[in-house]
């Protein structure tokens, strides 16, 4: 008998949609018993209540939101588990490359896209503008969107002067940087007082060749991204979870490169604690010498 899971994403044009396909037919490909069934959604931030009621299993949640679940930051004290952790994000903005605009100062007062307002990008995006000294409410001209593939168009015909995201992939880049896009990122001494202010962040890379024509790697601040589960999801479930993630790693990556950070080692090192991975999801990395 097959057991259903529900994979909440986030909305089409993004990451977690990419992510969330390729690891739901890797799953179902890897262990004929799981049937992971992925549903778009408006991100992380719903997400995370959506597993609280039950109503999906688990979840594609990128770290800022996760951490402000976990320890009740504007809200009560989330009780998700890690299933694996998906991939470290390093966020940036990506500018036309007729942009005169060259560091985070020249975007102030500009038209800036900083993502769909569920997405825990966006919310990366306030975290590290927090840590400059910024407001994207006053220091910029915020635009919100309702799709996450609405940015790139919008920075592609002026509307915008920039885009805000982050990963390797990620489909908004990938369009930009197509079209001969340039990225911003934060410079080596605004990093550092980003990380400062909120040491949850990591120092994080994007590596060279990532997008067309970045042949150069580019350092900036970010997070991991997770697979969360309900409270309730069962620990035999879960390790199934963990065992075909794992059995299916080169077919995962094969389906999308940046599942290449996908790995129980991964997992077991960024978790904030080692008890916000599910039980099911340690037996397995206890038994393959991955603990955390």
């Amino acid at each position: 008998m097959n057991t259903t899971i529900v994979l909440g994403t986030a909305t089409p044009g993004g990451g977690f949609p990419l992510f969330g396909g390729a690891l739901a037919d890797t799953i179902n490909e890897t262990d004929p018993s799981l049937k992971v069934e992925p549903r778009n959604t408006k991100g992380s931030t719903e997400n995370i209540p959506l597993m609280e009621a039950g109503e999906i299993d688990i979840g594609l949640v990128t770290g800022e939101p996760f951490y402000e679940a976990v320890e009740g930051i504007g809200r009560p004290r989330a009780d998700l588990r890690i299933i694996t952790a998906m991939y470290s994000t390093a966020g940036m903005f990506i500018v036309r490359g007729d942009s005169p605009a060259h560091s985070i100062d020249d975007l102030k007062g500009q038209p800036v896209a900083f993502g769909t307002k569920g997405s825990g990008l966006t919310i990366l995006s306030r975290y590290v503008m927090e840590g400059l000294g910024l407001d994207p409410a006053t220091d910029f001209q915020p635009i919100y969107l309702d799709k996450a593939g609405d940015g790139p168009v919008m920075v592609g015909d002026g509307r915008a002067a920039a885009l805000w995201g982050g990963g390797v992939g990620w489909p908004g880049f990938a369009t930009l940087a197509k079209a001969g896009g340039r990225f911003i990122a934060p410079t080596p001494e605004e990093a550092a007082r980003v990380r400062a202010k909120h040491s949850f962040l990591k120092s994080t890379t994007l590596p060279a060749g990532s997008y067309p024509g970045q042949d150069q790697p580019i350092q900036s601040v970010g997070s991991w991204s997770f697979v969360l589960a309900r409270p309730t999801l069962p620990d035999d479930t879960a390790y199934a979870l963990a065992r075909a993630i794992d059995k299916g790693h080169a077919a995962l990556v094969k389906r999308l490169a940046q599942a290449a950070e996908t790995t129980p080692q991964n997992t077991a090192a960024a978790a904030p604690k080692p008890d916000l991975i599910h039980p099911g999801v340690r037996k397995y990395l206890k038994e393959i010498g991955a603990s955390a």
